[in-house]
């Protein structure tokens, strides 16, 4: 694999003209000086793409390329009007030209005709994305970052590539897999484990405990297996900040390799660490990382769809497949070495089809080691059915709107709000429960905008609807975006009942903590907790049930809150998979793995799922703690 580059030159007709060859990340690209050989390379690549089962792309040599001022005028011409508003970028680096339209089958056009004619007429490689139907500033920015910082990538990516290419450069002696917990273990937050193979450093997750104020809040980056100077990769299954959080202070600590991820993780994780600097900021603390240093992960991050197999290193390949948790989530799997060994992280899952997402995937090509999520893996973790839970939700919506009162539901920006947005709507569309305004704060409207630029990677249903903008429930007119600290006072102070969707969901922090303040005290208004609450939290404080809230108010004064409202709590909504779940889960699961570690919950779930799996399927189970390393091979 080291002469690579060379084997696949060997078998290039001299008349294609290569002027360069390179990596990006996993693939391999070739610059040619051949109009004809970059239009029609007869079967060449497709033969050597079939021998070394690798991607080969054939681009333009930068030279040839068409002016981009004529390049974009002559794009406008050739896509259908019907396509809508277009903007155009290019990436002259690689030839490329960034399509964005607001109707992107259309800027396709049939068998891909029309990008068939924009090569042909240009010289450039186009690339179609879609605009998102709300405004993104965050995807915007994101998109500049990478746009901005093309030359860089460039090289990056290829660095990349000659690292999974170049062969072993560690002590092959070693023959053992093992898996270090840096957190994440025996717990709910900071969830980070790291990889060892033979030649492999891999970080899977890297993410902080929300709830705790010390240094328990961060993995165990002092364990002795660890050394950011020697990791290779990092993999994140999905934003939330117990998984993403710590990543940016990767960067900030010297870290600049890759973080692969599905393309909503990447926008969504941005978009949660720089909130999370601002909230540093409102609550007078120092923030642990900069938004240079988002900017660098933004950088560093190659996006992988679901299902698209991609080596990591020389001895790790890595495939994405849909979890259900939330938008991009994924569930890792990693074949490691020739066949040595198959090892599944689930990330956080839910089985069962919601509806924003489908159900996690249960099919792999082969499977030996399972490491997953606990959250709800107790005995008496049962959730309820979700119709059920719906059906309490439109009760408990309905009353409070006969009282005059307002509905509290703290959030997870990313999933829970989504989800809320959709079963709301679909209670005032079914007159179930009356019309009323929904309030959506600040980071939550951003995300429902990311979810809307990433329509692929939600359920059928949902799907068709954001292609047809007019049947966008995102859209619907029910929902008022809250901008500011005014606005939010001015929604507290009228009359009138209203619902209010505000982050952050374990209320650590955010609008839902300001609207809590100022609604406790009214026993016409409604808290509705939808998703888990972390020990320590206050969500989890005002769930069991304290009358007497000792809150920061301004200026620093601690001052007394009183919970008079009504306090619902709602398990059957959470993204995660219930107890009846997980089992379901592992029951579908093929092939059957020989080993299933837990992990991501309390200390007694973990020991109680490990204890029943055990004895359900005659398996090796573990429910490691914080600092154990574990040989999985």
């Amino acid at each position: 694999m080291a002469d690579i580059l060379k084997e696949v030159l060997k078998n290039i007709p001299e008349q294609a003209q290569i002027s360069d060859s390179c990596f990006e990340g996993a693939n391999i690209v070739l610059y040619t000086k051949s109009r004809e050989f970059f239009l029609d390379n007869n079967g060449v690549i497709k033969r050597i793409v079939d021998s070394i089962k690798k991607r080969v792309e054939v681009r333009p040599d930068p030279s040839m390329t068409m002016d981009m001022e004529k390049a974009e005028e002559l794009i406008r011409k050739i896509i259908p009007s019907e396509a809508g508003t277009l903007n155009i970028t290019f990436d002259p680096q690689r030839s490329r030209v960034i399509i964005e339209a607001e109707k992107p089958g259309i800027a396709i056009g049939k068998s891909g005709e029309t990008l068939k004619e924009i090569k042909k007429q240009t010289l450039w490689v186009p690339l179609v994305k879609r605009i998102p139907a709300i405004r993104s500033k965050m995807i915007e920015n994101i998109r500049n970052v990478l746009y901005e910082n093309n030359d860089y990538r460039k090289k990056f990516l290829n660095k990349v590539g000659e690292r999974i290419y170049s062969g072993w450069i560690r002590d092959k002696k070693s023959e053992w897999i093992r898996i270090s917990f840096l957190g994440g273990a025996r717990q709910v937050g900071r969830s980070c484990f790291l990889l060892q193979t033979p030649e492999s450093r891999i970080l899977l997750d890297c993410g902080m405990d929300v709830t705790a104020n010390d240094k328990n809040a961060y993995p165990h980056f002092e364990a002795p297996e660890f050394n950011i100077n020697e990791l290779d990769a990092i993999i994140l299954t999905h934003p939330h900040l117990d998984h993403s959080g710590l990543i940016p202070y990767l960067f900030k600590m010297g870290y600049r390799g890759p973080v692969y991820c599905t393309a909503p993780t990447r926008d969504i994780a941005a978009l949660l660490a720089l909130d999370l600097i601002g909230v540093s900021f409102k609550e007078a603390k120092n923030p642990l990382y900069s938004s240079t240093d988002v900017k660098e992960m933004v950088k560093h991050t190659i996006c992988v769809n679901y299902e698209e197999v991609c080596d990591i290193t020389p001895d790790v390949r890595l495939t994405l497949y849909n979890a259900g948790h939330t938008l991009g989530s994924a569930m890792a799997h990693l074949h490691i070495g020739n066949g040595l060994h198959n090892f599944l992280y689930t990330g956080d899952l839910k089985e069962i089809k919601t509806r924003l997402l489908e159900a996690a995937v249960t099919q792999f090509p082969r499977l030996e080691t399972l490491m997953i999520e606990a959250t709800y893996g107790g005995k008496d973790n049962v959730l309820p059915p979700r119709k059920d839970s719906e059906q309490i939700l439109a009760a408990t919506i309905k009353r409070t709107i006969e009282r005059n009162g307002k509905i509290l539901i703290p959030v997870l920006g990313v999933g829970r709000a989504q989800e809320l947005m959709l079963i709301v709507h679909d209670l005032i569309e079914k007159k179930e429960i009356p019309t009323v305004p929904v309030y959506i704060q600040g980071m939550v409207w951003d995300v429902t905008a990311i979810h809307t630029t990433y329509p692929d990677y939600l359920n059928l249903n949902i799907k068709k609807a954001i292609f047809h903008r007019d049947n966008n429930p995102f859209l619907s007119e029910i929902f008022k975006r809250v901008g500011s600290a005014e606005e939010r006072k001015q929604i507290i102070e009228e009359e009138g009942p209203c619902i209010i969707l505000a982050t952050s969901g374990m209320m650590t922090g955010g609008a839902s903590v300001e609207y809590f303040r100022e609604l406790a005290d009214n026993p016409k208004n409604t808290i509705v907790f939808v998703s888990y609450q972390g020990e320590g939290a206050l969500g989890s404080r005002i769930q069991r049930g304290e009358k007497e809230i000792t809150m920061t108010g301004e200026g620093g004064k601690q001052e007394i809150v009183p919970v008079r409202l009504e306090v619902v709590s709602l398990e059957g909504l959470s993204g995660h998979a219930g107890r009846g779940e997980l089992i379901k889960f592992i029951d579908n699961l093929s092939p059957k793995p020989k080993k299933i570690i837990i992990v991501h919950g309390e200390n007694s779930r973990c020991l109680d799922l490990a204890s029943s799996l055990h004895k359900m399927y005659n398996v090796e189970t573990n429910a490691p703690k914080n600092l154990e390393v574990i040989r999985i091979k």
